[in-house]
């Protein structure tokens, strides 16, 4: 996409919006994107077991299965862009919403193990093309003093969506009498559980009909009047929007689309703000934190817990998840991005060696120990904390402020990528690594979350209060 809309003069747009009920609903409609990312992500976490038996396959080939989606979501999000700027942003969105759908009904009535993977990939290409549009379909409207709150929506809906497919998990696996493989409406149990997600991608797309197109988009095709009018709503008649219409238009004279070379600088290699996105990206997956949620419920009957009781546990983990993410929303045009990235690895490096430590311990008849047992339940509440309070929605708000006009939009395309290739990196191993070693994995987990700090130090600048021109 080209770049987002441009922030007026100095001292406009940090007045309450008169219309600030309506750009709220705009950005919750956009952010089902995010919603659908979440619980697509927790509800697979009730069906691997259930495939496992299914199938007859081993760790290796369940990851494969589980992570492919990740494939689809790094495709979707590498070209959305330019699909965006071709036919705009709400038919990206209803798109992606109709492929959703399709793959959900595939993912719930599969005849094989490749055909549930290949609708997996489908989905998982919808959800990449959803986690680009999104956030930056959202800094496009919003108006700029409340552009990092709007924005932080992405990832509440994500954590909403995690925590809304687990309740739905557990309450279809208690209806089939605790089984994921029970019989369900004439289908097992997680076929039921995949099947589900057939109502938020439905929703998505009736939701892409109630808002309006990006206004910067409407400029870029010649629809001056109805830009104007989307500017009205969103910023409130008594903006002067001839002034914001023709600021608009003068940034776009001055750019052109974004394209793949102009991410390269010094050769062959992105230029230093696009590592950085990049690394943010990687570092938010590396933490581990998806795991806690493909991974939660087996995870926890792995150490003995009752599948129901696993179930329950990992919903006690989304609550968490939404507390952390409300928290990041409050702060995070308050204190800033980067106090709470640093704030949140802090918090994760604690969870996760403590993690470490509890699952180092023997299994007493199948479970671990007393306080080993408590501390790992803590410890994992105190990772998913941390996180959602800060990486988890930091990143996304940065990515979509960060980079500079003239390269955003293939800037957030390559980062949101390289977040897709580094979970799948992450969600694919994790079985084998778990198979291997539990305990060192949370290790592993843990030096990154350190390693995020000199990070975040040295090279993130802070995009706090600043227009998006003066980025990169």
């Amino acid at each position: 996409m080209t770049s987002t809309a441009q922030a007026p003069q100095p001292g406009a747009g940090t007045a309450h919006p008169d219309h600030l009920g309506h750009v709220i609903f705009i950005a919750a409609a956009a952010a089902m994107g995010g919603f659908l990312f979440g619980y697509d992500s927790s509800v697979i976490n009730g069906a691997v077991e259930a495939i496992r038996t299914r199938y007859d396959i081993g760790s290796a080939a369940l990851a494969q299965v589980i992570a492919i989606a990740l494939i689809g979501c790094a495709i979707g999000a590498a070209t959305a862009g330019r699909i965006a700027d071709r036919i705009g942003r709400i038919r990206c969105m209803q798109i992606a919403a109709a492929l959703f759908t399709i793959s959900a009904v595939g993912s719930a009535l599969p005849f094989a193990l490749w055909d549930l993977a290949l609708w997996r990939i489908v989905g998982g290409f919808a959800i990449g093309m959803a986690s680009v549009i999104g956030p930056a379909y959202i800094a496009e409207v919003a108006p700029p003093a409340y552009r990092g709150r709007l924005g932080s929506f992405q990832q509440a809906a994500i954590v909403v969506g995690i925590a809304i497919s687990q309740l739905v998990n557990w309450g279809l696996l208690n209806a089939a009498g605790g089984d994921q493989r029970g019989k369900l409406m004439g289908l097992e149990a997680w076929q039921v559980m995949l099947g589900v997600m057939v109502v938020p991608a439905v929703l998505y797309g009736l939701l892409s009909f109630a808002i309006p197109e990006s206004p910067r988009f409407l400029l870029s095709v010649g629809r001056r009047e109805r830009a104007r009018e989307i500017l009205a709503e969103v910023e409130g008649e008594d903006a002067d929007l001839d002034a914001r219409v023709a600021e608009i238009e003068h940034a776009m004279k001055s750019e052109h689309t974004s394209a793949f070379k102009d991410l390269l600088g010094g050769g062959f290699f992105f230029k230093p703000i696009v590592w950085i996105g990049i690394g943010l990206s990687v570092f938010q997956q590396f933490v581990g934190i998806n795991v806690a949620f493909y991974y939660s419920s087996t995870l926890w009957q792995s150490v003995g817990v009752d599948p129901a009781d696993s179930f329950f546990y990992s919903f006690t983990t989304s609550i968490i998840n939404i507390v952390g993410t409300v928290i990041a929303m409050i702060f995070v045009d308050r204190v800033g991005r980067k106090p709470l990235a640093i704030i949140g690895s802090v918090g994760m490096v604690v969870g996760l060696a403590l993690e470490a430590w509890a699952f180092s311990s023997h299994l007493v008849d199948g479970r671990l120990p007393g306080t080993q047992g408590w501390v790992a339940l803590v410890a994992a509440h105190v990772f998913v904390l941390f996180f959602a309070l800060s990486w988890g929605v930091v990143v996304w708000v940065m990515l979509g402020e960060m980079f500079p006009n003239k390269i955003r939009a293939a800037a957030l395309g390559v980062a949101a990528a390289a977040q897709w290739i580094a979970n799948w990196a992450i969600t694919a191993s994790f079985p084998s690594l778990a198979d291997w070693n539990l305990s060192v994995t949370y290790v592993i987990y843990a030096v990154f979350a350190a390693l995020s700090i000199p990070f975040v130090l040295k090279f993130v600048k802070e995009t706090k209060g600043k227009a998006l021109e003066e980025m990169g």
